[in-house]
């Protein structure tokens, strides 16, 4: 009797299905929280751009940069994944956005906001924040 040794094609078409069924599952769960990850990102940014501002009012009588060219007004936060801004700064308040960009642009949670007066910035999704 002749002995063999391998595996048969059946055999090695499950362990394939297998790996594929694992792998459906995982990648999507692994990207959202590679997402998840780069919202705090934007998070934490935004919430250090608040604190510049805020530093920047304690000495100045404005929110905004009455002088377009002074080195001392905070500097916007660099990110590849979020374009920050600050919009409409005025003498009373100040409202900072992050924008999705590049790799993060498909995510669901939109643009995040602080508005000058609230504890914690929003996501424009509610179901985000």
């Amino acid at each position: 009797m002749k002995i063999t040794r391998g595996f048969t094609l059946i055999e090695l078409m499950i362990v394939v299905a297998v790996v594929a069924v694992l792998a459906a599952i995982a990648i999507p769960a692994y990207s959202e929280q590679v997402r998840k990850g780069r919202r705090a990102d934007a998070i934490q940014g935004t919430s250090q751009l608040r604190l510049e501002l805020e530093r920047w009012r304690a000495d100045n009588p404005s929110y905004a940069n009455s002088a377009p060219a002074s080195p001392n007004y905070p500097a916007l936060p660099v990110s590849p994944f979020y374009v920050f801004a600050i919009v409409n700064p005025t003498p009373a308040g100040y409202s900072i956005t992050a924008t999705p960009q590049g790799a993060q642009a498909s995510d669901d949670c939109g643009v995040l906001t602080q508005v000058s007066g609230t504890a914690k910035p929003a996501w424009a999704k509610a179901a985000c924040n």
